[in-house]
């Protein structure tokens, strides 16, 4: 029986020898098989592998006739088989890609392939449907369209503009065309609205278009237009209020809820900017000032239907509510800062960013610290609800570009939903969370509940701004017969609004004495019982004033609905002005019984898991040994005389800048966390402050006392200079009388007083102590401190439980007068650890008392500062139980 080629190949069968030469020669063949194609590749394929091996042996030749040790060709070998290795595992993983990519065209064609047809839109978007018979109406108008706004904008805007700078005089529009390619309306939601007189659309818009706009301004030969444009984003569509006759729909407003994707193709722009008056201008602030006419709370308001009631609270309606965004801390942030090349790995300097729609906060920056603690709360207004997002963003800071940390975002409904958000969060694009207290206050129009946000404000600590108690919106409408400029030449009025040290401003109208505004202002309240509004009516240069108003807010709280809708007669003015306003104010109400604690993942609090702040029901009592840290009760007092100035420099310019006028000086102090800053001295180069400030101080190397001067205006305060002093060489010496020349100016000087005072642990000296302070000739001599108190708290035991017998969440607040202390928030014990300090400034110790109030239990503690005061050596340490009060609604 004859054997294939591949068989001759392999082994003989067993039990047999091997074939010989001389057995081949007797079989009658030289043992070859016949030749054939098979032969001949197998041949080849022979020769192939041979000639592979002996290239091996090539290096080994190589390296034997050049005299090199045979460590070289075992390394070189070593190279060739590592990246013979890599190259296989890259092969090996692109072809289960390559497998693993086929599977899944072929699993889709089997299960989701329609011929002919697209998916349908709920396939992707649930909440979202396709609109293409809406972007067949919209291509079909589009040309109608475009000759209406060339009307409108030959009509309306044009004269607007000519008469807004007297440089555009000549401006016209040469050429106005919408091109071709209509806007595109990607896909359409509807929200399902609270109120049965209105309807919420959300409409997804894209628009590549081709248009054509062109100007001129004849006086200065000048060119210049818009060839295409690109816009994306989120267009909300509000038909409100729905009727009883045709149309049934009275207005639609339309506004965007988040800044969209604005792309523009100037042409002719940098002569256009070469104009007088426009210099200061450029393409980004122009693209700016366009986008953010389109956003919140800016709305477009096309009114259907003749003679609609409150146009002006469609255009600019009240506010859905307020949230309180308590920015506490963050931890476990990624190290940025690099030293030596990169070798050895530092920290970060953290700052956050928290946006809401056009409001935007920044944090302190936290130096070297990956566990940052700001503690800082900003109070933010929400227009939409669903829609708007709380943004938070965290860079560390650098000389000179800020790296990214991380950012997480929340919808403002969830805030709406819980009532109170106490949660961390974590930071999406980076690494770590942050810590966010989040309030929702409600609107309320109801005078009677002011006493208790008062009461409930003044146990908040809260910076840079105290909490406001209300809010006040002031719809600005019209004026009637202002006095005339000389030469009776109408003018161009506007008016500007203040409450405190906050100014907003009204667009102009030119060449009227009758103008018409319609705009809304907003304004936060921290005591509306001694608040003012003051309206100053200016024409637009600001040099002549047509007419003012001072309006105490306590008149609204005695007002129907907390509103005034009425005329208003202006002093220092004509005797037949007068001034339109609706005046609205409503309380900020946080309703206790909405409060929740809510258990989203990746949230909680961690807090809460750690053992020190865990339950503690069965810890063991300490009743009478507190053990804080080793730099409890070591703090100072920094005593601060801002004194006077010398030789300020001039920054305000009247005239167009002919005339040259003064400053309005303020001095501003930064130190240990706090942002301290004087009154405003008007017209005067050589201001006198004569002011006192008392912040309290550790012993901490490196703090600085950051000073800085500014000069007051209504749009951007001017930098008049500053300095930085150590508070090491203060602290040390205990007194600095100065001078102190400006930095970053060409003249200039501050006269400045810092006084180290450290607390004695006798009382003996106390009468002497407030006997000095009255003698102390200052604007601020009655709130000068003469004490210092430091407490510890450590913990608490028995605390009731809630509703349901669940153990409560409680944090406690310290408070002496205005100033207060929050604790952080123990998740679900009534036994909580805190182990916190607090430091406060006594001013009058015979009155002043202590109150600790702990939330969401029953109870309240009230402890007199004249009786620690009178204790040994000013210390009290122990249990302080609770009097018996009526017990507090828990929700």
């Amino acid at each position: 029986m004859e054997r294939s080629p591949e068989e001759g190949a392999g082994p003989e069968p067993s039990g047999q020898p091997p074939a010989t030469d001389s057995t081949r020669e007797r079989d009658g063949g030289s043992g070859v098989p016949p030749a054939g194609p098979g032969a001949a590749s197998e041949a080849l394929a022979v020769l192939t592998s041979f000639g592979r091996r002996l290239l091996v042996l090539v290096p080994v030749y190589l390296a034997g006739a050049a005299g090199l040790s045979v460590g070289f060709v075992l390394f070189g070998l070593a190279l060739y088989l590592g990246w013979r290795r890599v190259r296989d595992g890259k092969e090996r993983s692109l072809r289960a890609a390559r497998q693993l990519l086929d599977d899944e065209e072929r699993i889709t064609a089997e299960t989701l392939y329609m011929s002919h047809r697209e998916l349908p839109a709920w396939v992707s978007f649930p909440d979202v449907e396709k609109a293409e018979w809406l972007n067949k109406i919209v291509a079909q108008v589009w040309p109608f369209l475009g000759q209406y706004m060339e009307k409108l904008l030959a009509e309306t805007v044009a004269p607007a503009v000519r008469g807004a700078n007297p440089h555009l005089q000549t401006f016209t529009f040469t050429r106005v065309e919408l091109g071709e390619k209509p806007v595109r309306i990607i896909g359409v939601k509807v929200h399902p609205s609270q109120r049965k007189d209105q309807i919420l659309l959300d409409l997804n818009v894209s628009y590549v278009g081709d248009l054509q706009i062109d100007v001129e301004v004849k006086k200065y030969f000048c060119k210049a237009g818009v060839k295409g444009m690109q816009l994306h984003g989120v267009l909300r569509v509000i038909l409100e209020p729905l009727i009883g006759d045709l149309p049934i729909v009275g207005a639609v407003s339309m506004f965007f809820i988040k800044r969209p994707t604005l792309d523009i193709n100037w042409t002719g722009m940098t002569n256009l900017l070469d104009i007088p008056g426009l210099s200061s201008l450029s393409d980004t602030m122009i693209m700016d000032s366009i986008a953010a006419f389109l956003v919140l709370p800016n709305r477009l308001l096309v009114p259907l239907v003749p003679d609609l009631q409150d146009v002006a609270q469609l255009r600019s309606p009240l506010p859905r509510g307020i949230i309180r965004i308590h920015l506490l801390a963050a931890r476990g942030l990624s190290s940025k800062d690099k030293y030596v090349k990169g070798l050895i790995e530092g920290k970060s300097d953290p700052y956050a960013l928290v946006r809401v729609g056009t409001q935007t906060f920044c944090s302190r920056v936290i130096d070297e610290e990956l566990n940052p603690r700001w503690g800082e709360t900003y109070e933010v207004i929400v227009h939409e609800v669903p829609g708007q997002e709380i943004e938070v963003e965290v860079f560390d800071k650098d000389p000179d570009k800020d790296d990214f940390l991380g950012r997480m975002k929340l919808d403002v409904g969830k805030v709406l939903q819980a009532g109170v958000l106490d949660n961390w969060y974590p930071l999406q694009g980076g690494q770590g969370q942050v810590h966010l207290r989040l309030e929702w206050l409600s609107l309320l129009p109801d005078a009677e509940k002011l006493d208790q946000v008062l009461q409930w404000n003044r146990g908040i600590t809260s910076r840079p701004e105290p909490p406001s108690a209300a809010i006040l919106v002031v719809y600005l409408d019209r004026a009637q017969d202002l006095p005339l400029k000389k030469g009776n030449k109408e003018p161009n009025p506007m008016v500007q609004l203040s409450v405190q040290d906050v100014t907003q401003e009204s667009k102009a109208t030119y060449s009227t004495n009758c103008p018409v505004w319609e705009e809304a202002f907003r304004f936060f309240l921290q005591d509306p019982r001694s608040q003012e509004l003051d309206v100053q009516v200016k024409d637009d240069s600001r040099a002549l004033t047509l007419g003012a108003l001072t309006l105490p807010l306590a008149r609204l709280l005695t007002a129907s609905e907390l509103t005034l809708d009425q005329w208003f007669q202006l002093s220092s003015s004509g005797p037949n002005s007068r001034l339109y306003m609706k005046l609205v104010m409503r309380i900020l109400y946080l309703d206790s019984s909405e409060v929740r604690f809510p258990t989203e993942p990746g949230a909680q609090d961690w807090d809460s898991e750690s053992p020190e702040t865990g339950s503690s029901v069965d810890a063991p009592p300490r009743p009478y040994h507190t053990t804080p840290n080793s730099h409890f009760g070591t703090e100072n007092v920094l005593r601060i005389h801002v004194l006077e100035a010398q030789d300020l420099i001039a920054k305000d310019r009247f005239l167009g800048g002919l005339v040259k006028g003064k400053s309005d000086p303020y001095v501003k102090l930064k130190v240990a966390g706090r942002s301290l800053r004087t009154h405003v001295v008007r017209e005067d180069l050589n201001p006198r402050w004569n002011e006192v400030f008392e912040v309290i101080v550790t012993s901490i190397p490196g703090q600085e006392l950051d000073i800085e001067v500014f000069d007051k205006d209504l749009d951007k305060d001017d930098f008049l200079g500053r300095y930085k002093v150590s508070l090491t060489t203060v602290l040390n010496s205990g007194f600095l009388d100065e001078w102190l020349t400006l930095e970053d100016v060409p003249s200039g000087r501050l006269h400045l007083r810092l006084e180290r005072l450290s607390p004695r642990p006798t009382a003996a000296e106390l009468e002497e102590v407030l006997q000095v302070n009255s003698l102390i000739q200052t604007q601020k001599s009655s709130e000068l401190a003469a004490a210092l108190l430091s407490v510890y708290l450590e913990r608490a035991e028995d605390l009731p439980l809630r509703k349901g017998t669940k153990p409560p969440s409680p944090y406690a607040i310290l408070s002496v007068g205005e100033t207060s202390h929050k604790t952080k928030t123990v998740s679900q014990t009534s036994a909580p650890i805190w182990e916190e300090s607090a430091s406060f400034l006594i001013r009058k110790p015979h009155a002043e008392s202590l109150e600790l109030q702990v939330e969401v239990i029953q109870g309240y503690m009230r402890c007199h500062l004249k009786q620690v005061r009178e204790a040994s050596e000013s210390t009290e340490a122990g249990w302080s139980g609770f009097q018996g009060l009526p017990p507090l609604p828990v929700a």
